[in-house]
């Protein structure tokens, strides 16, 4: 009885699995778009490479070879032959400020490596082109261009004398002005300034204002001169997301906008409802010189608890350290070149740092932290290891941003203390300019990514845009992987290498720096920045393989098409691919 009924009991299992099988409603699969004949870099280490991928809705469902994802296929399926064209993860960009950007998409762009004759006539052909501007407002000059003494208001004064005219650098530390807008702000001898050695205004010899103004007090300028509304910035952050789609860009961080949370989560609010938000956008809140550690840190908070949306979320406190090594802010450990006794300045003092780092650590909110100089970085990284003992448990994840000169023994730190090391590759081509202001140890000290990558340490890339100093074309991660790559000018195999030639990158290393590793720090590892299924579908795909071609090349692939969850955002052609 014992073996009979066993059988009788397998008969039935195997009959009622043939009459699911023959009687099931349950519909096959069907993948809403498919890739085929790609060469798909996944970013994935488990599956580097494929050569088709599904997507259902907004997520990857199917990474593999063209037989399986046809089997996904079926009468309502989109079906995208992409002839061995590349197919990446979308790129995040880890630092820019799109709101500022919006700013300036209607504004004077000067090109930030022309002349000074150059930069003067561009002011007077715009000034002429808008009679009835009442501010002729710009940016992108590069500040050393004019030597230490930066741009006077006398070079603007003999063509525009009786209009206020304001012009932002191109790394937004400092701004041109001319007379008639130096009246206007009412900046005369007895002006203070809001903090000697960091944010003032460069005087001469006589004590009165030259024109140039550094770090807040350009920013201040902006504010009273009322260059700037809602309806601008709506418009031009709109600009800036369908250039940033263009180049393949689906994810940022908001490295700051300097308004107050209400005012930001508005303007995003407007922008989500236009339907120009096409792209996942992370963002931050700056820490001010004039506010308590403590307050800072709960005004960072009140921004992550209230600025967030449909697509977008501030969550992080960005603290700005120090100034740049072109305005001579950059917190060194010796003095600037021809400077005595200036070494530039940091906004906060180590123990602030540490108030502000470790508040933030017990709220369990990210850090993001701009520092240029060594000093600035080495203080910061003291900062952040006295809070890693203090909250070993924390969940914040740190970042220090642009790390322009790291010495020697600093390196190793990003590593051990699990600090995410963010830069621009754009900046690390030879600087001509720069290198006038520091020392030849300092300078072979720049942009140190492949000593950073052989630590251990988490690298993750963006374009500090508008500060880029490239313009939109900064924008661009493409252009970016090739100076990475290269540490010279795109397309220019003979110019001279940014020192040292052992820091370039691999091409894999920089696309990681875009993708995965970006999305790390924006806390969305789990969602995008690589192929992977259950990720969602922030794809782009480029007209040349960016890992074969010569280096000298990249910058000129043409992003074909851009996908963010699953929708096409951006195509090269009208009719698609």
């Amino acid at each position: 009885m014992p073996i009979l009924r066993t059988c009788c009991l397998l008969v039935l299992t195997l009959c009622g699995l043939a009459l699911t099988a023959a009687c099931s409603d349950k519909p096959r699969e069907v993948a809403d778009t498919v890739f085929l004949d790609a060469k798909v870099y996944t970013v994935n280490s488990a599956q580097p490479w494929a050569e088709a991928i599904a997507i259902s809705g907004d997520t990857i469902v199917y990474v593999g070879d063209n037989d399986g994802a046809m089997d996904l296929i079926g009468d309502t399926t989109q079906q995208i032959n992409l002839d061995g064209k590349l197919l990446l993860p979308g790129f995040i960009d880890t630092h820019l400020h799109p709101l500022a950007g919006g700013e300036f998409a209607r504004a004077l762009s000067l090109q930030t490596n022309g002349t000074i004759e150059g930069w003067v006539l561009a002011i007077d052909e715009f000034a002429k082109a808008n009679p009835d501007a009442r501010v002729i407002f710009g940016y992108g000059f590069l500040a050393t261009t004019f030597g230490p003494e930066g741009p006077t208001r006398q070079l603007i004064d003999t063509i525009v004398p009786d209009r206020p005219v304001l012009i932002i650098d191109e790394g937004f530390h400092g701004a041109w002005a001319n007379t008639a807008a130096l009246e206007a702000l009412n900046i005369t001898q007895d002006t203070a300034d809001p903090v000697p050695g960091y944010s003032y205004y460069k005087r001469d010899e006589n004590g009165d204002a030259t024109g140039y103004l550094l770090e807040e007090t350009a920013f201040t300028a902006m504010d009273a001169l009322d260059v700037i509304n809602d309806e601008v910035i709506i418009e031009g952050t709109g600009l800036v997301i369908e250039i940033m789609n263009s180049y393949g860009v689906t994810a940022a961080f908001d490295a700051g906008n300097g308004y107050e949370a209400e005012r930001t989560l508005g303007i995003l609010s407007r922008i989500q409802q236009n339907g120009d938000l096409k792209l996942r956008l992370v963002g931050s809140v700056r820490a001010r010189p004039d506010q308590s550690p403590q307050e800072i840190v709960d005004e960072a908070v009140h921004w992550r608890d209230t600025v967030r949306g449909d697509g977008f979320h501030y969550n992080t406190l960005k603290i700005p350290d120090d100034g740049t090594v072109e305005g001579r802010t950059a917190a060194m450990f010796e003095d600037y070149q021809g400077e005595p006794g200036n070494s530039g300045s940091t906004v906060f003092t180590e123990q602030q740092l540490i108030e502000m780092i470790s508040g933030a650590a017990r709220r369990n909110i990210d850090v993001h932290i701009h520092a240029l100089g060594e000093r600035a970085i080495h203080e910061t990284l003291n900062a952040i290891e006295a809070t890693r003992a203090a909250f070993p448990e924390t969940d914040s994840r740190f970042t220090i941003c642009h790390l322009q000169v790291i010495t020697d023994q600093d390196l190793a730190r990003f590593g051990e203390l699990d600090v995410i090391a963010q830069s621009t590759p754009l900046w690390a081509s030879y600087d001509v300019y720069g290198k006038q202001f520091v020392s030849d140890d300092q300078f072979n000290r720049y942009w140190r990514f492949k000593s950073l990558e052989d630590t251990g340490a988490r690298l993750t890339f963006g374009s500090d845009f508008p500060a880029s100093g490239a313009g939109s074309l900064g924008l661009s991660p493409l252009v970016q992987i090739e100076i990475g790559h290269t540490r010279q000018e795109p397309g220019s195999p003979d110019q001279d290498i940014q020192p040292r030639e052992s820091e370039r990158l691999s091409v894999a290393s920089l696309v990681r720096g875009f993708t995965l590793d970006a999305a790390y720090q924006l806390r969305m590892e789990s969602d995008i920045g690589s192929i992977e299924v259950g990720k969602k579908a922030d794809l782009v795909v480029l007209d040349q393989n960016i890992f074969e071609v010569d280096a000298y090349s990249i910058h000129k692939t043409n992003v074909v098409t851009t996908m963010l969850g699953g929708q096409i955002v951006y195509t090269k052609s009208p009719k698609g691919l």
